[in-house]
């Protein structure tokens, strides 16, 4: 079904009906907040709560979703609703920049400051004279100020390994989703859907790159969450960009099944380019990640 010209050149402003979803999200949200609570006191009832939210969390967006999807396509966004998408989107990966901001400050914190006043180079007659005067300050952390309570890992990843190659699937994928985008925009359908297909094949390829070396560092490397501080940064920045690689396949394996349906058109389209959006910050903050973590 595709969207009537006509219908996309109206000026007036659609308000949506009310909608049951948001509360719906706000129960599923509830009960994942209830669930961290009572897995972290170990009560059983924490997995069970956790799977319910998660499970309505999905049921959610895939009704919503579809809700404005339907209104899509049945011609009922002015030009004021496409600016008022835009903005949404603008202001969500804005705060995916300050979520991975608080994670790299973290790391920028414990590697120039806590470790250097650990290791005496800050302040020779402090925790470092009365606790651990053997404690040598060097990054990557591989010999903790307290070895027996958290044993540091034997080695790291190799910056020109994995993560190198990595960076190229990553920066290969943005290019070819930017070529299909222009394609779109051109209005070639094969050209959008094979450029689609490549991106989708280049992100799971990503992923099981990096569900090897985390393999690798667990079994070899002993790098792990319990290896002091650099293991504990290294899996919280690049775990979670791991899960956002994870939500941005999932989000452009929709677009790729709207694209199929013939649901965008060359002027009509803001759908397919917020996942573009969404898939260059992923990269973006990958460059990051692959400098500062795994480089410097």
């Amino acid at each position: 079904m595709k969207p009537t010209p006509k219908a996309h050149q109206t000026r007036r402003y659609f308000l949506p009906g009310p909608s049951h979803w948001p509360l719906v999200g706000s129960i599923g949200l509830f009960c994942l907040a209830l669930s961290v609570a009572n897995l972290v006191h170990g009560n059983v009832i924490g997995h069970y709560l956790f799977f319910a939210g998660a499970l309505l969390l999905v049921y959610m967006m895939f009704g919503w979703f579809s809700t404005v999807i339907n209104e899509s396509m049945q011609g009922l966004h002015s030009s004021q609703m496409d600016r008022t998408y835009r903005w949404a989107m603008a202001w969500f990966i804005t705060s995916e920049v300050a979520f991975f901001g608080l994670f790299f400050g973290a790391l920028f914190y414990a590697r120039h400051f806590i470790v250097p006043v650990l290791g005496g180079e800050i302040a020779p007659h402090s925790t470092h004279t009365l606790l651990w005067p053997q404690f040598q300050a060097a990054w990557p952390l591989l010999n903790n100020p307290n070895p027996r309570l958290f044993p540091g890992p034997r080695e790291v990843i190799a910056t020109f390994g994995i993560p190198a190659l990595n960076t190229f699937l990553l920066l290969s994928s943005a290019a070819v989703l930017t070529w299909a985008h222009w394609g779109l925009k051109n209005n070639q359908r094969t050209r959008v859907n094979i450029g689609m297909l490549i991106t989708i094949g280049l992100g799971i390829t990503f992923l099981c790159m990096q569900a090897f070396e985390y393999h690798e560092a667990y079994t070899q490397l002993n790098l792990t969450l319990h290896s002091g501080i650099y293991g504990t940064t290294f899996f919280m920045l690049t775990g979670f960009h791991a899960a956002h690689v994870t939500l941005g396949l999932i989000m452009l394996t929709v677009i790729l099944v709207r694209c199929l349906k013939g649901h965008f058109q060359p002027e009509h389209q803001f759908a397919f380019e917020a996942v573009s959006w969404y898939w260059h910050f992923v990269d973006v903050v990958w460059l990051f990640l692959f400098v500062f973590v795994y480089w410097l």
